[in-house]
């Protein structure tokens, strides 16, 4: 422990982000960080506990609690408490190939399965993990660390995203022959074409991109498997094949109006910023724009959030956020979300904090059901109709909308951004090599060892869980990576 009293004598401090005034006038990272003092203050509130739940990685009905990569939170707290920050990066790499990503992207299960939180504020967790990995680049400690010895097998991870990433990362140490195949123009998945840039620079994903090849990974880009090169290829040249492909398949609606211009899916309207941004810094204009627009964003989870942020820079006149869930409490509820569950309560992320600057308010309207849109006489989206709903669940678990008579409403709508979810994989390669599915469309695969109904096929990450966190894709593409090793050679040194 790094001392006994610490989560006493220290209260729990986040480094201030930009201010969201300024922020929105650019797409970069928002985050500010600590020095190394004010760091060494945060992790002295780690207890060490004796059965610390931050590292557990387990999933609850409220939630995950604790680090999907059983990162080992308690040892590098107190190394940097110590000053033992190399000691600190190699304890950090141990469990997590990709800190940078989490560090800055993962809505840290760890802090909310913290011991201290049962009694107070949690120990700062995601930002001690961020400062460790870069100060470990800028130091130039996290370097290309090559296999010594190489094997003759071949494998083909079909999917950039960090669960292909971190499978590829995994079999390459191994000493495998590892091609990665992403069918978009960059490698890194929705690291790059999802998550937005003022959320995670894209150089950061590059610079880890640049690690893996520089230590023998193959990427191929602009190469979808089953168009480009059919699955059957990959399967007669690899000795194994791992499917990372992720559950890309966005939810529709059935609603009234669905085919007015104006109304985009989610993540079109998202990647086609990203993209226009990283190729052109938005000149070439390729992406769908809210300049001077009244903006309704249908979903309240992260991809909508991004929407609202996307929105805010791009000189939006109003935006809204709809979800169906009810405002969450101020403070958890012991009864119905429990400690170590991720405590579910009212929180402003990122994009709320900037609407709320920008317009006076928090943009999001809870407990909403759209049932009309309503376009003008060019057939371009003009204004929703919604109502406000009560939600329950019935005894199998499925939800249950009840509309509140008298609570109709109008609002004006020159662009909506639907984000209400992911059905699954998309399921071209799933066909081709005629994988079998589970209830919810996913491919099957044993969480054991991965593999699915195809010999030498395994599956990870989003395609074989449905759509989840960053932090949940490293941890199966790590655990995929060994029991695909485990197949080849029949024993595995993969953790």
């Amino acid at each position: 422990m790094s001392t006994p009293t610490g989560f006493m004598d220290y209260k729990r401090e986040l480094p201030a982000d930009r201010d969201p005034l300024e922020r929105i006038k650019d797409w970069e990272e928002f985050h500010k960080h600590f020095n190394e003092d004010q760091l060494r203050t945060q992790g002295a509130r780690c207890m060490d506990c004796g059965t610390p739940y931050c590292h557990t990685g387990i999933e609850l009905p409220g939630g995950a609690s604790g680090c999907p990569v059983n990162n080992l939170i308690p040892e590098w707290n107190n190394l940097i408490y110590r000053g033992l920050w190399r000691e600190a990066l190699d304890r950090l790499h141990k469990t997590n190939n990709f800190p940078e990503f989490t560090g800055r992207v993962c809505p840290a299960p760890c802090e909310g399965s913290c011991t201290v939180g049962l009694i107070g504020d949690a120990v700062t967790i995601k930002s001690i993990e961020q400062a460790i990995i870069d100060k470990g680049f800028e130091e130039g400690w996290v370097v290309p660390q090559p296999p010594k010895v190489r094997t003759s097998k071949k494998i083909a991870v079909v999917g950039s995203g960090p669960a292909g990433m971190a499978c590829a990362a995994q079999l390459n140490k191994a000493g495998h022959t590892v091609t990665v195949y992403e069918r978009a123009d960059r490698i890194g998945g929705l690291l790059v074409y999802g998550i937005p840039t003022m959320k995670l620079d894209k150089g950061v994903v590059q610079r880890r991109v640049d690690l893996l090849e520089a230590e023998g990974v193959q990427f191929v880009t602009n190469t979808e498997i089953g168009t480009d090169i059919s699955s059957q290829q990959l399967m007669d040249e690899f000795d194994a094949v791992v499917l990372c492909g992720g559950a890309t398949k966005a939810r529709e609606v059935d609603i009234e109006g669905r085919h007015l211009k104006g109304i985009h899916k989610a993540m079109d309207y998202l990647n086609g910023t990203i993209k226009s941004y990283l190729d052109s810094n938005l000149e070439d204009g390729n992406y769908v724009s809210a300049k001077g627009k009244n903006v309704i964003v249908i979903g309240g989870g992260d991809t909508g959030t991004d929407c609202v942020a996307t929105a805010l820079r791009h000189g939006c006149k109003s935006i809204t956020q709809f979800g169906t869930v009810s405002k969450a409490p101020l403070e958890r509820d012991p009864v119905k979300n429990p400690w170590p569950q991720f405590p579910n309560v009212y929180t402003l992320d990122y994009a709320q904090e900037e609407a709320r600057a920008l317009f006076g308010k928090d943009p999001r309207a809870f407990s909403v059901l759209t049932t009309k849109f309503v376009g003008d006489e060019y057939g371009n989206v003009k204004e929703l109709h919604t109502v406000q709903i009560e939600r329950t669940v019935d005894e199998s678990g499925r939800r249950i909308y009840k509309e509140i008579p008298g609570t109709e409403q109008v609002w004006p709508a020159d662009l909506v951004m639907i984000a209400v979810g992911f059905e699954g994989p998309e399921t071209t390669i799933i066909d081709q090599l005629g994988l079998a599915q589970d209830r919810r469309s996913n491919v099957k695969a044993a969480y054991g060892d991965y593999s699915t109904s195809v010999d030498k096929v395994f599956a990870a990450g989003d395609m074989r869980r449905g759509q989840s966190l960053v932090v949940w894709a490293i941890n199966e593409g790590r655990e995929a990576a060994r029991e695909v090793d485990r197949f080849l050679m029949g024993t595995t040194m993969l953790p």
